[in-house]
């Protein structure tokens, strides 16, 4: 099983970092790439395909302001696409989000939250979407959901002996 990620730039690293850190967590094996789909988009589709050809099965694509590369990277796959938009200055994110949801029929992209939030969802949904066709996934990411529901109950018990 195999997760490919692209970054629109090297600065939206620190918004995927969390997510790769899920990812190895759950032992999966993936590849990060910078590509962006208005400066490269012969290296992006070239990449696409390569991906595709060593395995992957789920496509996460990272992008701020305009934010097309989910889209051009869905335009370029049947596999499942997760956009993960970048908060930006000019607009807080606002851009990228809406650019990423607003994909035409036909051509999905599963959208996350903004910034870091949304690159550790990306990196769970794309367990979720693995975890379909795999128990053992499916049971590591039952465990996962189990060890933060317990974290919960904790910091409730913690807050109750503060009264």
């Amino acid at each position: 099983m195999k997760v490919t990620i692209f970054l629109g730039s090297d600065s939206d690293f620190e918004v995927i970092k969390d997510g790769l850190e899920i990812l190895k967590e759950f032992g999966l094996s993936f590849n990060l790439e910078v590509t962006s789909a208005h400066r490269t988009p012969e290296r992006t589709v070239r990449l696409i395909k390569e991906a595709e050809e060593k395995g992957t099965r789920v496509f996460i694509a990272v992008a701020g302001k305009a934010a097309h590369l989910p889209g051009v990277v869905a335009s370029q796959t049947v596999l499942p696409v997760i956009g993960v938009p970048v908060e930006s200055q000019a607009l807080a994110g606002l851009d990228a989000l809406l650019s990423i949801v607003q994909m035409p029929k036909g051509i999905p992209v599963a959208t996350v939250a903004l910034g870091k939030t949304g690159g550790a969802n990306a990196a769970l949904l794309a367990i979720s979407i693995l975890a379909a066709s795999d128990e053992e996934l499916r049971e590591k990411l039952r465990a996962y959901r189990q060890k933060m529901a317990e974290k919960v109950e904790e910091s409730s018990r913690r807050l109750k002996e503060k009264l």
